[in-house]
């Protein structure tokens, strides 16, 4: 490594201690500040070297801060034969470190087309998170040649700022928050260290297996990238934290011109559930970024995942040309698109696939508002405000009783008939429920759910 590379100073005890005391200390007094409980630290903790140098740094910062309470959380996947030594070696080493150990074990299934890296990772969040209160720390010591392979498997997959922007040195996570003291530190870095203290670690078999993608770039890939560019994980991580100040400035721009294209609950022009629609009157007279930027901004905005750019360009040509009446319904993973007087809903149709002899009950409360009939439903944590529309003083479909009791079934089909109240004043014929639905200005996705 070139001596102008600031990855080939050696790190100290006092320096590894200094980056925990400037990365946690500040997020410890804000939540003290904001009145929460006091937060604890929890260290990812898997026994390799580099969570071990963490795991030593954090032992010493629990010294010098006995008043912050401080945990190791080891996941065992089951994936290996050596995970029960390795449990082992955790326990010993938080004794040595004067830390205590909480061993988690967890399932990992791989399925049909799903990564077992990624099915390992999931179930290793799932298990820090049941440890993490509201304004707690998350550490983990992902270092500076991690910020390399996230970088590079980002340009793998083609991504854009987001993407490329790899980690964060302090991000928001949940309710707590993710922190990574070592990212400006490289590999060599961290093992020099390792070897000067004397530590003992753990080396996953796994981590040979070029057949997964990062130990391809670790192994094969960045040894040359670096004996041709030995500074390229320092120039490299600067090119991901410019992308991730873009996609900041970005994401503060998407909220601030997101709000004006929703259809928010206080609109009372349709049947709303908890998420919002999607206005498309005068959206196609934006550049064709901005719809990019914006869509994807309302799906994020509804908890659903991001398609492909493909397929946000098909979803996103096909609900600008669409007529009004056009039946638009595009599908990604469990996620649907829908159009519905010109507006566009995200809906998951995992939600909607439940079995026909599903129910619920729910609280039906009749609110009637001069010549319009609101039905307010309370379904567990979901709440529906539905506008029925009258003839004759009379709304066109029957009503439960106040605060009466009713029964929600799932999977309605639209060719099922209804025969609406009131027939011999309006109607004589039953008319298909997928026609009632739209005379009564529901939106796809509700009229699906329920019947």
């Amino acid at each position: 490594m070139t001596a102008n590379n600031p990855a080939s100073a050696h790190m100290t005890k006092e320096q590894l201690l200094s980056l925990l005391e400037q990365s946690v200390i500040p997020l410890h007094q804000l939540t003290k500040e904001q009145g929460q409980h006091a937060a604890k630290l929890v260290l990812a903790y898997s026994g390799g070297v580099d969570s071990e140098v963490l795991a030593y740094g954090l032992s010493a910062f629990a010294h010098k801060h006995p008043h912050i309470a401080c945990l190791l959380i080891h996941v065992h996947h089951g994936l290996s034969a050596n995970a029960n030594t390795w449990v082992q070696h955790c326990i010993t080493r938080a004794g040595n470190y004067q830390l205590p150990v909480q061993i988690e074990r967890v399932s990992v299934d791989k399925g049909p087309r799903q990564s077992l890296e990624a099915q390992a990772r999931d179930a290793r969040y799932q298990a820090f998170e049941r440890y993490l209160n509201p304004g707690d720390i998350l550490l983990t010591a992902h270092h500076q040649d991690d910020q390399l392979e996230t970088l590079l498997l980002a340009l793998k997959r083609g991504q854009g700022p987001k993407g490329l922007g790899a980690m964060g040195a302090i991000q928001a996570y949940k309710q707590a928050w993710l922190v990574r003291p070592l990212l400006d530190i490289s590999r060599d870095q961290i093992e020099q260290f390792s070897r000067q203290q004397r530590l003992t670690h753990i080396e996953d078999e796994s981590n040979q297996d070029d057949s997964y993608d990062r130990n391809f770039l670790r192994l094969d890939i960045i040894p040359r990238l670096k004996q041709r560019w030995p500074s390229i994980a320092t120039t490299a991580a600067r090119s991901a934290a410019l992308c991730a100040e873009q996609q900041e400035v970005i994401d503060n721009e998407v909220s601030h011109r997101l709000p004006q294209w929703l259809v928010l609950a206080s609109d009372d022009d349709a049947l709303l559930t908890e998420s919002s629609g999607f206005k498309l009157s005068g959206f196609e007279q934006l550049t064709k970024a901005w719809q990019a930027l914006l869509f994807r901004g309302y799906l994020l905005h509804c908890g659903a995942s991001l398609p492909s750019q493909a397929q946000l360009q098909q979803i996103l040509s096909q609900l600008i040309v669409a007529k009004d009446d056009a039946n638009v319904s595009i599908q990604w993973g469990s996620y649907q698109v829908k159009r519905f007087a010109g507006v566009a809903y995200v809906l998951n149709t995992s939600e909607l696939d439940a079995p026909e002899s599903a129910q619920l009950s729910a609280d039906v409360i009749s609110l009637i508002n001069g010549d319009v009939t609101v039905l307010k439903m309370d379904v567990g944590q979901h709440q529906c405000l539905v506008k029925i529309e009258t003839f004759a003083d009379k709304p066109l479909l029957a009503l439960p009783l106040t605060s009466s009791k009713v029964t929600i079934r799932f999977g309605a089909t639209g060719s099922i008939k209804c025969h609406p109240q009131f027939a011999s004043s309006h109607r004589v014929k039953p008319r298909e429920l997928k026609k009632l639905w739209q005379e009564c200005n529901i939106p796809p996705g509700v009229a699906n759910k329920f019947h």
